[in-house]
């Protein structure tokens, strides 16, 4: 019986182990090819070099010995304040939402609920058409407000599931008792309730910045030469040429999911705390 439960449970982690690497082999593979010293992307790697680091941060190009342009820092800086602002808005929007409906009675609301998240559900295609044509009649294409609004409708479903969970798990007794001391509805919530839910508060706000720093079909509608995101131009770099720089790049954009991952991770235990230490 030892032996049959010991078989199972070694097959059964050589089996995960498999999926694993068939799932992550293809996205690690990237990380040596960034750091490669040939002029073209190669792998395995012939010598180790940080020349498409120096293109993307500098705008160097040493293997052709000239200057490139700042297309690739100037992606990524747009990338990361839309993201930031997005994160921002769409937490705020999400919250507050999310407080009314776990908190709220009235009819109609798994109607409402259902259509706050349909973009979840809504082929993301769709909804770009849909917001090119909105936003064309408003003068907001090629607009920072534009990209930020875009990308928050699609990252505020996200953090109102996330937001709801985390409410449902909320004890409200807390808040009766800080409002039985004399707290205002406004000060419990504020002293009381979102220190507790801080955790999800910013689980929420990782999730929303990873899906604007990662959306490329709403900002291949919206975003121009302006505001062209990181991976629009990931996506112009290997449709109109084979640039090795991509591999330094997707190596940056795999480092910034993992570290959104762990720190989700973290968060998830400090509130699993928080809760057995209620």
């Amino acid at each position: 019986m030892y032996l049959s439960a010991l078989f199972f449970r070694r097959t059964q982690i050589a089996y995960c182990t498999l999926v694993l690497v068939f799932l992550l082999a293809p996205v690690l593979i990237i990380i040596p090819m960034a750091f490669n010293s040939s002029r073209y992307l190669a792998f395995p790697p012939p010598g180790f070099s940080l020349q498409y680091f120096n293109e993307i941060f500098l705008g160097e190009i040493e293997r052709t010995g000239g200057k490139a342009s700042k297309d690739w820092l100037e992606a990524m800086w747009n990338t990361l304040e839309i993201g930031f602002v997005t994160a921002l808005v769409s937490t705020v929007i999400g919250s507050l939402t999310a407080l009314g409906i776990v908190r709220g009675r009235f009819r109609g609301k798994l109607v409402l609920t259902a259509f706050l998240i349909s973009p979840l559900i809504m082929p993301v295609i769709i909804t770009a058409v849909g917001l090119f044509f909105l936003f064309a009649q408003l003068g907001l294409i090629e607009t920072f407000a534009g990209m930020v609004i875009a990308h928050t409708v699609l990252a505020t479903p996200f953090v109102l599931i996330v937001m709801s969970a985390t409410l449902q798990g909320f004890d409200t007794n807390l808040e009766r008792a800080a409002m039985s001391l004399g707290a205002s509805p406004v000060r419990a919530l504020l002293t009381v309730t979102l220190p507790i839910i801080a955790p999800g508060v910013v689980t929420s706000a990782l999730f929303a910045f990873i899906i604007s720093f990662d959306e490329i079909v709403v900002a291949l509608f919206l975003s121009g030469a302006e505001y062209r995101t990181l991976p629009v131009r990931m996506f112009e770099g290997l449709r109109f040429e084979i640039d090795p720089a991509i591999a330094a790049v997707g190596t940056l954009v795999i480092s910034v999911a993992a570290l959104v991952l762990t720190a989700t991770s973290l968060l998830r235990r400090r509130a699993q705390n928080l809760r057995g230490m209620r």
